[in-house]
């Protein structure tokens, strides 16, 4: 008599789940190491760019109106310049939106005031002049004492306020969307 050498069927079924085992295994070290060089091309675009915020700073604020009525309203009437620089050397900045506004001891004391979208170049200074009015204005009634304390001492400290949203232009590649906030103090003498 002769010996049969063969496979049982339940034997052939354990061998096609391990080809599936293998084949996730294979598919997930695919899909890591896909996602790893694509994670270290940002890095490296990211290093090499190394995109820096821009830089604000108030050059000039003329208060040539600061009223505060009976009615415990205030109106108010700033001019403001500000300069603002973009220090990176190989990306340029859109401002899409930019509106500012002032605030005295952290009450808004003017309208939100819009400035027109524009492009800020490599390493490319602008000033920027805003005129921020505020009529009417409803403030705290505590207000008026602070008020009549800077008029006696002669100083009075403003907070200037700007926000907006930005992208950045590398060669032809604009990004989406960024916000960005800046508070500016300003402690000045009252006329």
């Amino acid at each position: 008599m002769s010996e049969i050498n063969e496979k049982s069927p339940k034997h052939c079924a354990n061998k096609q789940a391990v080809d599936l085992h293998k084949f996730t295994k294979k598919l997930f070290f695919y899909l890591t190491t896909l996602l790893l060089t694509i994670l270290s091309l940002i890095f490296l675009v990211w290093l090499i760019l190394h995109p820096s915020k821009p830089n604000f700073s108030l050059k000039q604020a003329d208060i040539n109106q600061l009223n505060l009525t009976a009615s415990s309203s205030l109106d108010s009437y700033i001019q403001l310049t500000l300069l603002s620089t973009n220090p990176n050397k190989k990306v340029g900045i859109y401002y899409d939106h930019f509106l500012l506004y002032a605030s005295y001891n952290a009450q808004k004391i003017t309208n939100v005031t819009s400035i027109d979208p524009f492009y800020q170049d490599r390493e490319e200074t602008n000033l920027l002049s805003a005129s921020l009015v505020g009529n009417q204005q409803t403030v705290a009634p505590s207000l008026a004492y602070q008020v009549k304390r800077d008029e006696e001492t002669g100083k009075v400290a403003l907070s200037f306020k700007v926000m907006g949203r930005l992208r950045w232009k590398v060669g032809t590649w604009i990004s989406g969307r960024y916000r960005f906030n800046v508070n500016c103090v300003s402690v000045g003498v009252w006329r």
